[in-house]
């Protein structure tokens, strides 16, 4: 065999160093596996942590985005990158228990049967080098006995030449030199067997114990490379294990990808966000020129008539816009004033605000865009919407509190401090409050045959323990079915209240009017009193929080109120606020907005409600006007003891 190591015979160390290399080899390459296996979990633990970084939060939002193909997409992108993610996971796992585990016991019995067989050619050259130095002894005595019988030999012959020598001397010489030829034929003997035993046992060494070492050690290298070559096609089917799955990953994320629909996430949009309000009327034309000359043909530049105070709307609004051109012909005030506070709604504020410049022009404008707005009695609109308007009913405590005027920006106020939204979703649009409510329907649905497939199947069982008393308690079942009967009951009046409002929103029921400012004593006036105009627009006015409120001024649309609005208003009416302080104004404010009041400078007002940080104070005038005026236009007096007291000026 041409490539046996039994040609290597006399490079025992060099055979020793080259095996010991080997195992080093595959330690080394244990190590390259187990930190690739590293790697692979590193990696896996990232993608498992970055899916997890971008999955949806439980919230509200996330049922919003499950509503769009593309979010659905990504969501099953990253699900699918979570089951990459446990591929590679897998990938560590194998080669951990595949390579690592298996290379790391090979490498022990790997060293163990090295060292085995080298121990075997250790001792193996150990004797060999025994017999040679035996060898060694052995010829070094028989030459050393060869040359005392040559010189006793010579000895004897020179004492038997010798005439003087005595026969006893000769004869004794004899004997010597007889002695050492027979010690050195044994010499000769003994170095004759150890030579031919050495020949034997170097022939045996080197042609049969070295090489069947060398031999096993070959068959142990070669075994060691076979592992290894196995080990590293391992390392590839590992990989190439998982490659069904990760392309089944990756159709999985392209199959998500080609579900995008962008047709339908467009519909989603108006599904999500269709409000149901109905766009504005058309803007009709405002001949200026009249309104100016019925401004002055109704005013006295030398002496203004005094309004009538308890006149509300577009009456109060006038007799401020005549102060308002009263002020241009006179002198200044003393001081000027600060500047107005910001509109304490949050909302968007009016795309027609009353500006603080007498303009005459901008007024009407105003004026008439706010009468515009009321084109259709009832019937929200999409500037209704952007002006914060969210519900066709309000609450009644809150028109007490608006006296019938409800306040939006407290509406607003009191579902952040209680951090719910209302049970009847009025804080939303009509078509997405319709969605609201159906979707709460269909859950209370559910609930309800859920807990009634729960009675059938208690009943049944109770049937069976009447039928079979061996069984069961009948009257255990009883708490449990009575229990089940409440709740039901429970569902079925929410399911009834949430019909309602459905109802409600659709028009199958008789929708309660919304409320209108609090006029009573304009209602009687307009039923003896011809419309304003042919049209019968409503009158929007603004007020200081952002919002507005719709008013009716047709004497047909003034019969369409129920008695039982009437009566609410009239609570509200009576149900007064309390003062809690009075206020003294140190500058004069114009309140173009509905829901402001005029000031004058010096004038003392009752404070109903303290500003909350808007900027806005909320008083009182002769107890039958209510309004909001700038905080830093008045110098406040709190006393709780002032309630119902009258200002002093």
């Amino acid at each position: 065999m041409g490539a046996c190591w039994s040609y290597t015979r006399d490079q025992f160390e060099n055979l020793e160093k080259h095996t010991q290399w080997g195992i080093d080899f595959v330690e080394r390459y244990t190590k390259f596996v187990k930190e690739r296996s590293e790697i692979e979990l590193n990696y896996a633990k990232q993608i498992r942590n970055l899916s997890k970084k971008y999955q949806p939060k439980k919230s509200s939002r996330e049922e919003e985005e499950s509503k769009y193909t593309w979010c659905r997409a990504f969501l099953a992108s990253l699900n699918e990158l979570n089951d990459y993610a446990g591929q590679h996971e897998l990938i560590a796992e194998n080669m951990t228990s595949q390579i690592i585990a298996e290379l790391t016991r090979y490498i022990q019995d790997l060293k163990a049967e090295r060292k085995t067989h080298f121990h075997d050619g250790r001792k193996a050259q150990q004797h060999i080098e025994n017999s040679w130095k035996q060898l060694e002894l052995c010829k070094r005595n028989f030459e050393r006995a060869c040359k005392e019988a040559d010189r006793a030999q010579q000895y004897f012959e020179k004492m038997d030449a010798d005439i003087n020598v005595t026969k006893a001397d000769v004869e004794k010489a004899r004997q010597q030199a007889q002695l050492r030829h027979h010690m050195a034929s044994d010499s000769k003997n003994e170095y004759s067997s150890y030579l031919q035993k050495f020949n034997q046992e170097q022939t045996e060494h080197y042609h049969t114990l070295i090489p069947n070492i060398f031999q096993k050690l070959q068959e142990m290298e070669e075994r060691r490379i076979e592992r290894v070559g196995e080990s590293m096609k391992t390392f590839a089917e590992v990989d190439r294990q998982i490659l069904p799955i990760v392309g089944k990953c990756l159709d999985g994320i392209t199959k998500a990808a080609e579900g995008i629909e962008s047709k339908t996430d467009s519909a989603q949009v108006v599904e999500s966000y269709k409000s149901g309000f109905e766009p504005p009327g058309d803007v009709e034309f405002e001949d200026y020129g009249q309104a100016m000359k019925r401004t002055v043909s109704e005013n006295s530049l030398t002496k203004p008539d005094k309004p009538d105070k308890s006149v509300k709307g577009k009456s109060k609004l006038f007799f401020f816009k005549k102060n308002k051109l009263m002020s241009l012909l006179t002198s200044p005030a003393p001081h000027q004033p600060p500047p107005e506070p910001p509109s304490p709604s949050p909302v968007t504020p009016d795309p027609c605000p009353a500006p603080q410049t007498p303009k005459q022009p901008k007024e009407a404008l105003s004026h008439r865009f706010n009468d515009l707005m009321t084109s259709k009695p009832k019937m929200h609109c999409l500037r209704s919407l952007r002006r914060g308007v969210s519900s066709l009913h309000y609450h009644k405590e809150l028109m007490k509190r608006t006296l019938g005027r409800p306040t939006y920006a407290f509406e607003a106020r009191q579902y952040v401090v209680s951090g719910v939204n209302p049970e009847d979703c009025s804080h939303l649009p009509p078509e997405q409050r319709r969605k609201k409510l159906q979707a709460k329907i269909d859950d209370i649905s559910k609930d309800i045959q859920k807990e009634m497939d729960q009675r059938d199947a208690l009943t049944k069982m109770k049937d069976v323990y009447v039928k079979n008393p061996q069984m069961g308690d009948p009257s255990s079942v009883d708490p449990r079915l009575a229990e089940i009967a409440q709740h039901i009951d429970k569902l079925q009046t929410e399911l009834q209240k949430f019909e309602g409002w459905l109802a409600e929103v659709e028009g199958r029921m008789p929708v309660r009017s919304e409320p209108t400012n609090r006029q009573s004593s304009v209602y009687d006036r307009q039923s003896n009193t011809p419309p304003a105009n042919n049209n019968c627009a409503q009158d929007r006015e603004s007020s200081p929080d952002g919002s507005y409120t719709e008013e009716q001024s047709s004497e047909v649309q003034t019969k369409v109120q129920t008695d039982t609005e009437f009566d609410d208003f009239d609570d509200a009416e009576e149900d007064l606020l309390p003062t809690i302080g009075t206020c003294k104004a140190l500058y004069p404010f114009e309140g173009n907005n509905e829901g402001t009041l005029t000031l004058a400078e010096g004038e003392v007002l009752f404070v109903i409600e303290e500003d909350k940080g808007d900027g806005w104070t909320r008083v009182r005038r002769n107890e039958e006007e209510e309004g909001y005026i700038p905080t830093s236009y008045v110098e406040v007096f709190l006393d709780t003891n002032t309630k119902g007291a009258r200002p002093h000026t």
